[in-house]
């Protein structure tokens, strides 16, 4: 007991010696501003100074900031949000450069896929001619490759050329083998006469209205893929107003001015700020929320009745079902591309060698792959990879995952300053925070929206405009969607006309494959040019019985036009004459009988 008594009265002896308080120092600010990589920490005074210079931090008192540090706050809190907001941006711009690359990758796979499963049909069925038709199909599906990616491709044009360009072929392998080579020039006319007499019937009506379909939803996706990241890389390189500079800097460093270099904002206060700064951000939720719903539509479309995979394969089917169509007709069309090209002539020697080909091509031949009946089958049987671990995924699958991803973001621009507020950024217990004027309690300012509107009654920052940037981001956001909502795929825009190519069917036609001559079956003329119309009628009048002669020679097959118009001009007028003798010996009895009957 005694000894304790000794202690406390050593101590209450030693209290009179000790300082009655630490001297300032600005030890403290210098260590924050190097650990945050402001700047150099010799730009911070050793104890605070009176300093009437300063800008953004208005001193009550001595501080510990200079003008020098205040220009190094600003820098820092710019490269802060930058940092903040490519952070929020990260997992969203990831997951749509992901699925990017997915459905790019998908689509070259199914334009592969499609394109062996078209030349598998020629290799298999049309041997005799599948060497000259594989370019004809390469270039079909570069041409609907294209058209996904986005170029000027219209569809109804590459049909076009792919019909004129296998027109020929069929002709002179399937409808009448064993002539002569075609001439460059006869070559011409089989391919202007297919887009007047229709040789494939029909058959590509439907399909090209679905194929477009299809393919109009697929570029749309890779083009809102494309837009959604322009979108996330404009909100990073927007650029901050000097309002919002000076504002996060007065409510993230200027307490460090004061030694307060550990309190936090109130997180009413860090809304206020970051709402201001973030407001054109922000403005893009409206037109955000759209861009989503149409993105949606599109991902649904493509795992459903717009399914590209199944437009794709199905062309191999139309084609094959076509030149059946071609075949079955053989006879008027020879009669047709006759009277308008002129005669072809058999050759015996070039028939006997391309059946001789031919056997040798069987005997060497691997066996042919089988015809496939049916889409679903059509992966196992044709195969494009190594094996099943090669294959990217299926559109619908892709689709799918990348709408699920999507969803949720919907509200990513409206709710960025609450994310960027949360965490060790702002204070949201009852413990005391920073105002941006002093250490209080709570922040009784009012708090304003994130919508744009409201800032003018924000508190902390004066939102002066919009962000030019943002604006013009906005503009293409909201083409896009008037464009995607306007159109909704429709099948007019897209169906072929008659006389375009051959694809439109008139009212009433029998698409069957069965047409005889005396029906008449597009034998009319009806569906041709006025042009070709009259050269058939021409050469039908002045012999109708007989074929035109054709006068071969060792480059050609088509008869020359000077020629044929010299050879029949004399039948021409002698056809004339006739026509008119007919006229008047019918015409001349009923004549009499009205004279009589009239007087």
């Amino acid at each position: 007991m005694p000894m304790l008594l000794l202690s406390l009265l050593l101590l209450l002896s030693l209290v009179p010696s000790m300082p009655s308080e630490r001297p300032p120092s600005c030890h403290e600010v210098r260590a924050a501003f190097q650990v945050h990589q402001v700047g150099r920490g010799r730009l911070v005074p050793e104890v605070p100074i009176e300093e009437s210079d300063l800008q953004i931090c208005e001193p009550k008192a001595s501080t510990c900031c200079t003008r020098k540090m205040e220009e190094s706050y600003q820098a820092a809190v710019r490269r802060k949000l930058a940092h903040n907001i490519q952070a929020l941006n990260f997992e969203l711009k990831f997951m749509i450069v992901a699925h990017t690359s997915a459905f790019q990758e998908t689509f070259t796979y199914l334009i592969d896929l499609a394109t062996n499963n078209t030349l598998s049909l020629f290799d298999s069925k049309y041997r005799s001619m599948s060497q000259d038709a594989h370019e004809s199909v390469k270039e079909l599906f570069t041409d609907l490759s294209l058209n996904i990616m986005g170029a000027d491709m219209p569809l109804e044009d590459a049909f076009s050329r792919f019909w004129d360009d296998l027109f020929p072929l069929v002709y002179n392998h399937l409808i009448n083998p064993g002539v002569v080579s075609l001439s460059g020039e006869y070559l011409d006319c089989l391919r202007l006469t297919r887009q007047d007499i229709n040789p494939f019937g029909n058959y590509s009506n439907d399909m090209l209205v679905h194929l477009s379909e299809s393919l109009w939803t697929s570029r749309m996706m890779k083009q809102a893929l494309s837009m959604a990241e322009q979108v996330i890389n404009s909100t990073e390189h927007a650029g901050m107003t000097r309002e919002c500079t000076r504002a996060l800097v007065k409510m993230q460093y200027c307490p460090h001015c004061q030694g307060l270099t550990l309190i936090r904002p109130c997180v009413g206060y860090c809304l206020n700020v970051m709402r201001g700064c973030l407001a054109s951000v922000a403005s893009l939720d409206g037109s955000w929320r759209d861009f989503i719903n149409l993105v949606e539509h599109f991902a649904d479309q493509m795992s459903g009745s717009h399914d590209l995979e199944q437009s794709l394969l199905g062309i191999r089917d139309v084609i094959d079902q076509s030149i059946h169509y071609a075949e079955s007709q053989g006879p008027y069309l020879s009669r047709m591309v006759e009277k308008v090209c002129g005669e072809l002539q058999e050759s015996p020697v070039k028939q006997q060698s391309e059946e001789k080909a031919m056997k040798e091509e069987e005997v060497v031949k691997p066996p042919p792959v089988t015809k496939l009946h049916s889409l679903g089958n059509l992966r196992s049987s044709l195969p494009l990879k190594a094996s099943k671990n090669d294959k990217p995924r299926s559109l619908k699958r892709i689709s799918r995952e990348f709408i699920k991803y999507m969803k949720p973001s919907r509200t990513f621009y409206t709710t960025m300053a609450e994310r960027l507020c949360d965490g060790d950024l702002a204070v949201r217990d009852g413990s005391t925070c920073w105002n941006g004027e002093d250490v209080v309690e709570s922040y009784s300012n009012l708090v304003v929206s994130s919508d744009f509107r409201d800032q003018v009654n924000n508190p902390e920052v004066k939102v002066r405009g919009s962000n030019v940037i943002i604006n013009q981001i906005t503009n293409k956001m909201r083409l896009f969607i008037q464009m995607g909502s306007e159109k909704r795929i429709k099948a007019e825009r897209w169906r072929i006309t008659e006389g375009s190519g051959g694809y439109g069917r008139s009212e009433g036609e029998d698409a069957s494959g069965d047409c005889d001559d005396e029906d008449g079956c597009q034998g009319s003329g009806d569906s041709l040019q006025p042009d070709t119309r009259r050269r058939i009628y021409e050469t039908s009048i002045v012999n109708p019985t007989a074929k035109d002669p054709v006068h071969l020679n060792p480059g050609a097959t088509r008869i020359p036009p000077k020629q044929r118009n010299s050879s029949n001009a004399t039948s021409r007028s002698h056809g004339s004459l006739a026509l008119i003798m007919a006229a008047l010996f019918f015409t001349c009895p009923f004549l009499s009988r009205v004279c009589s009957a009239t007087f």
